[in-house]
Formats: C-alpha cells, structure tokens, sequence
C-alpha cells in the first residue's frame, strides 16, 4: 500500500517542504486577502506542469491526471493567518507584517500538500485515477470551504481528505479516528433592551446589566439541565457590552457567544433552549430580547472506511507507534463543508516538541510547529492519495 518512491521522493523534497514554509510564514495574509499567497501556489503549480486554477477571489484548484483510469481523491490544505501579533520575535522567518501572522499552522499545510504534489506528480504515469488539490482560503472565518464547494472543488470527486498539524499531540504522531473529529461552531448574539435612567433613581428603570447578568447565568443550564450528559456540549458567553456610564442604569446590553456540539439534535435544541431563555429572562424584568443565532461550521464526522485507511497508511508507512489517540476537539473547523458531499476525513498530525518550544496552543503569539512534523504530514497526503486511488 505505501509506495517506497514516493516516501524518498518526501524525504529528498524536505529542505524545500521547510524553506516554502518559511517564506509562508514570514508573509502571512489574512482570510480572504490571500492574493499573494495563492500566486506562489499557482506559480508552483504552473512550474511543476500541474493544472490549475484560481477560484473567486483568492482560492486554487489543481489536478494531478493519472495515465490509468480510476477514482478522483482531493486533499485540501488552508492558506489563511490570524490577526495574532508574532512573538517569535527571534526566528529568522517571523512574520513580516505586525498584527498578522499564521498562528494556526496554514502555512505547513499549504508547505505539505505542494510537496506532496510535487511527489505525485512524478508518479502521475502509475496513478490509477486522478488527485484534486485544494488551497483554500479563510479557513480562519470558515466562509472558505463552502466557497471552494460552490465552486466546485468536489465536483466529480470521490473521496476527500485533509489535515491538521497539531502542537496538543508529540511530533509525527497521527490520529484520524472514525466518527466526531471536530464540533460544530455556531455564534450567537443577544441583545437586550430595558430602559434607562438615573443610578439614583432604580425604581424608574429597567436595568439592563441586571437582565444580562440573570441570562448569563441561567443559560449554562441549557446544557447542564437539559442535555444527555453523554452528548458533549459547549455554551461560552464570551463578551459582555453593557451600560455607557457609571452612574446610569444600562438600558442596552449585547452579549456574544458560541456554541459547539457533535449531534444535530443537540444543536437544534440548544439554539432553541437561549431563544426561551433569553425571551424569558428578558420578561421576568419587563424588558426585550432580540436573539441572532449563526449556524457556521458543521461537524467534522470522519468516515470509519476512510479513517481507517489513514491509520493504515499511516502505520505502513510510519510503524504502529505513529498512531495516537487525539480525542474530540469543540474547536471548528471548515473542512466539514467537504465531507457533507463526499466521503473522507480529517486527520490530525502531531507537532508539539518541548525542547523546541512548540506546544504553545494555536492562535497564541509563541505558537510554533516542529518542522520535522511536516515530512510526515506531506508524506501522508501522498501516500493517502496513492493508497485510495489504488486500492
């Protein structure tokens, strides 16, 4: 199932896989703004004699033909960065751009499946079927993949598959588990209205602090009270914008959240569950609720016949001990949008080094991978579109 050419080709390919990397990392573009990034892909696509091209805005569609005929798998990396000032202030490929920088990994992923790529491509004269590469943009504000998917990403595609480095798991290790991967992510915004007045003069108002307080409060037992606690669930309030003055009673106040889950019903009952809250809250005072609720991600659910070719893969290539039982993350993550139309997983790939100082949570300013990490990640891009296609 693996193929030896293609774990050399990796191999020999891996000061070029590290110095794309940095040259990412070093000019790192915001979720939609990824025009220069995307260029490079196309520009290295273009040299390598890979079909390409650009998707509305800043997206890129390759295809790598086999001469045999057969399936079509696509692996998809993310091109995007974060609003994240870099504090790795002494690495020589630091982000150039102050308030910007890949946080998150994005720029491995896009390192790894050109490489990846680029080992393929040499093998295109033995591939039975063909290999769809997808750069897609604003994984970060998760508007990306259902872009990419409008605009047909996935159109003739029968399986796909993705990946995360990962700085919470040792470097090189690999989990893809069949079933929940990550949560679905939803936001939310309540905005409250009571009436406003005096500090003085209480008696006279309708104290919106006072309602927003209540609410934040009573919601968690949304999920505490309400839901089979086998079937994880996060509500967070994560901001409060309340009052404009010390000694005036709020008359506004708007919260923001999010709520993460696995379980469609689960979803549908809690986004239920803060409207009844928040109308009834709002009623014991005598004030009104406005309640704006934003179905983003879906949940990433990994297909059990995918899932297990990666661990396969995975164990063929990089022995038993390179299988590492990562749990369910509520965090979010866009791929989902691919999988609610064909086949496929997500797989996550250890990056996390104490003494290289990479296990720092992503999004954080320190955050770091282990770039040893990346030869395995692009290796298993590869050996996962070699082992399906034939399968």
């Amino acid at each position: 199932m693996v193929n030896e050419i293609i774990k050399q080709a990796i191999a020999d390919y891996s000061e070029e896989l590290t110095a794309i990397r940095r040259k990412l990392h070093s000019e790192p573009e915001l979720s939609w703004e990824e025009y220069n990034t995307s260029a490079f892909v196309v520009q290295y696509l273009d040299e390598l004699g890979i079909e390409n091209h650009k998707t509305n805005p800043t997206g890129v569609i390759g295809e790598i033909k086999g001469s045999k005929p057969g399936k079509t798998v696509a692996l998809r990396a993310d091109m995007d960065a974060l609003s994240v000032e870099e504090l790795n202030l002494d690495l020589p490929y630091a982000s150039k751009t102050q308030g910007k920088m890949h946080a998150c990994g994005h720029d491995s992923h896009t390192a790894m499946l050109l490489i990846a790529a680029k080992a393929l491509n040499d093998m295109k004269e033995e591939l039975h079927g063909n290999v769809r590469l997808i750069f897609q943009p604003a994984e970060e504000v998760a508007t990306g993949a259902l872009e990419m998917v409008k605009q047909g990403a996935v159109e003739g595609v029968d399986n796909v598959f993705g990946m995360h480095i990962w700085s919470q798991m040792p470097t090189n290790k690999v989990s893809c588990n069949p079933g929940p991967s990550f949560a679905s992510a939803d936001i939310f915004t309540v905005k409250f209205k009571g009436r406003g007045g005096h500090g003085a003069i209480p008696q006279d108002c309708i104290d919106a602090a006072i309602v927003a307080s209540s609410f934040v409060m009573n919601v968690q037992s949304v999920v505490s009270r309400t839901i089979d606690p086998q079937k994880p669930a996060v509500l967070t309030v994560g901001k409060m914008t309340v009052g404009t003055r010390f000694n005036v009673i709020a008359e506004n106040a708007v919260i923001e959240g999010t709520v993460r889950c696995f379980d469609p019903e689960i979803r549908d009952h809690i986004e239920k569950q803060l409207r009844v809250y928040a109308e009834q809250v709002a009623s014991i005072y005598g004030a009104s609720a406005e309640v704006d609720y934003i179905r983003g991600t879906q949940a990433v659910i990994n297909g059990e016949e995918s899932a297990k070719l990666v661990q396969q893969v995975a164990t063929e290539a990089f022995g038993e001990e390179v299988l590492y039982d990562e749990k369910p993350t509520m965090g979010g993550e866009d791929f989902s949008f691919y999988l609610d139309e064909v086949p496929g997983c997500f797989a996550l790939v250890g990056s996390g080094n104490p003494e290289k100082d990479t296990g720092w949570a992503h999004h954080h300013g320190k955050f770091n991978i282990d770039e040893d990490a990346m030869v395995t990640g692009a290796e298993l891009y590869a050996q996962y579109a070699w082992a399906y296609l034939n399968k």
